[in-house]
């Protein structure tokens, strides 16, 4: 999507944002409502535009007091009773209300059994409901906010094609109806069709782009629209502030993101909304003191939000307490099925505990859920690799890395997976792509090495571990005893240079062995056997008697180095 030309009259967003939160609060939908007044509150200091239109649309007349008491239980979350007193009901929002009662009551009865939760495409209440809507659709009968009801009923029955055509009518006629933007974004991108044409043109559809590329993981546009927001007016809005978290978190800046949401925590102390993945990242760098205060602070505010079960949930994984973390992941499902973390980090919970068959078990529920979710497409790769079985390693690793296709950790398993069913060629393009792509973990590098040792390929395979070396060199903080691979490259290139004749270059590799423990004593066995090979030069010694001096002077330097334990040996 072209931004670069992107200009809004910040009054008229101010009057629409208005106007939505009214409409969608006198429908219930809560959470809508919810996203337009925060985005509302960040234009703050903004005078909306004159309103065009009368300030209530769909006049209730006679079935106002029904409307008003079926609103109520609504509130409640008393859902048949709702839509019991609203069935007779003809007018439009009485009508909303009905069908999103229905639909409701048909989720809080698939929440009761999250063990075992029905296929929805058998539920006999919601094919009745699928039914209805779809003949008051092609009627055209149905509103804005009654087709995206009919639009999130077909995407629970899987009928994502049909959805992505629903929901974009929904938007169409209701533009500011946030729940339909955002359900639209989150559908399949390979299960519905190419629907940016037919959008409507209006400036809701800038954030719809940047949820969409951020759900498809094309995390650096989604950023870029984000900050083009913030260039023209919406600087103080919390949400697009932690959507550009996720997008840092996803593209593994992980201190960008910490920065990002400690600075959203000092807006909105307040705010929960994405705290889970903040706990990602404290959980990822092992910091244990600021993940314990976040998980007391979210229980302060609210223990019973499905964010606050998996900030505590980490904490507890933090301190190796698998068994617990695991709890409060199924609190947090049993809070809300469909939240897609908590399945994931439930699965990395069992992993730990080696319960394989709940661990995928809990990856599928993700999938299920979102496939897009590249986390538990590899989680799954990982627990047929526990099972010794590499062609279903192979799939799902290849899914993960299709979703991410930079990220080296999941070319890297793609490529050990590929190693184990001995194709060498494509391992070795995946090694090779992961270290152009920057790889994450540094292991790249040291298994493009192998595996060109493996194939005798030694020419090609020191050249690599050259590189390795000298990438490890240039780290500024090296801790001796964690890089047992980098004193094992050193001594793979002694034993090169010293087959082939090049003593110097094997002297300086196989010196710097001696620093590690672990190769200290093959460090000092090299380092006799160029001496000695410097002497058995017959040649050079009986016409230089200088080199001869300098052989033997050096040696004996070796020997009084070794000799004392006190001094440190250093390249």
């Amino acid at each position: 999507m072209d931004i670069s030309d992107l200009k809004l009259d910040l009054s008229k967003c101010k009057r629409d944002l208005l106007t939505g939160i009214r409409e969608c609060s006198e429908r219930g939908l809560l959470y809508a409502v919810k996203w337009l007044a925060e985005i509302n509150f960040a234009l703050d200091h903004i005078e909306p535009a004159p309103e065009d239109v009368p300030a209530s649309s769909g006049d209730l007349g006679s079935e106002f007091s029904t409307y008003l008491m079926a609103k109520s239980y609504l509130s409640l979350k008393e859902y048949d009773r709702c839509a019991y007193f609203l069935k007779n009901c003809l007018t439009a929002k009485a009508r909303f209300l009905h069908y999103y009662a229905r639909y409701m009551a048909i989720e809080k009865k698939d929440m009761t059994e999250m063990n075992c939760p029905p296929d929805p495409r058998q539920t006999s209440a919601l094919k009745a409901l699928c039914t209805e809507l779809k003949n008051e659709f092609y009627e055209n009968k149905l509103d804005g906010y009654c087709s995206y009801v009919y639009g999130i009923v077909l995407k629970k029955m899987d009928l994502h094609y049909l959805a992505a055509n629903v929901f974009v009518r929904a938007v169409q006629e209701e533009p500011l109806l946030w729940s339909a933007w955002y359900e639209l974004g989150k559908l399949p991108s390979d299960k519905s069709q190419d629907i940016n044409t037919q959008l409507p043109d209006h400036w809701m559809k800038y954030f719809y782009a940047a949820h969409t590329y951020l759900e498809q993981l094309k995390n650096d546009e989604a950023v870029e629209i984000y900050q083009k927001l913030q260039q023209l007016g919406f600087q103080n809005s919390t949400y697009i502030l932690s959507q550009i978290a996720l997008g840092s978190h996803n593209n593994r800046k992980l201190q960008e993101a910490i920065e990002m949401f400690q600075k959203i925590l000092q807006i909105d102390p307040y705010r929960l909304d994405n705290l889970d993945t903040y706990s990602n990242l404290l959980y990822v760098l092992e910091n244990k003191t600021d993940l314990a205060h976040l998980a007391h602070k979210v229980v302060e505010i609210d223990k019973y939000r499905v964010e606050t079960c998996c900030v505590i949930g980490n904490y507890y994984s933090l301190r190796s307490d698998h068994a617990k973390a695991v709890l409060y992941f199924k609190r947090a499902l049993n809070l809300n099925p469909h939240f897609l973390s908590a399945w994931t980090l439930m699965g990395h919970e069992y992993m730990e505990m080696k319960n394989i068959n709940a661990a995928i078990q809990s990856y599928r529920y993700a999938i299920e859920i979102n496939s897009r979710d590249y986390r538990a497409w590899y989680g799954l790769g990982q627990t047929y690799e526990i099972l010794k079985m590499p062609f279903y390693c192979l799939y799902y690793y290849k899914q993960a890395q299709h979703l991410k296709p930079n990220d080296s950790r999941m070319i890297i398993a793609l490529g050990e997976t590929y190693e184990k069913l001995d194709k060498t060629e494509n391992a070795l393009k995946c090694y090779y792509k992961a270290c152009s792509v920057g790889d994450i973990e540094g292991s790249g590098l040291i298994k493009l090495a192998k595996l060109y040792d493996k194939l005798n390929d030694t020419e090609n395979a020191a050249a690599v571990f050259i590189e390795y070396c000298v990438r490890e060199e240039d780290k500024k903080e090296k801790v001796i005893d964690e890089q047992p691979e980098y004193y094992n490259a050193l001594q793979y290139l002694a034993n090169y240079y010293l087959r082939k004749g090049q003593l110097d270059d094997a002297y300086t590799y196989a010196y710097k062995c001696i620093e590690c423990e672990e190769t200290k004593e093959q460090g000092k066995a090299l380092l006799k056997a160029i001496a000695a090979k410097r002497i058995e030069h017959d040649d050079v010694v009986e016409h230089d008697p200088e080199v001869n001096i300098s052989v033997v002077d050096m040696s004996m330097d070796y020997s009084m180095k070794n000799d004392d334990s006190s001094m440190n040996l250093t390249c």
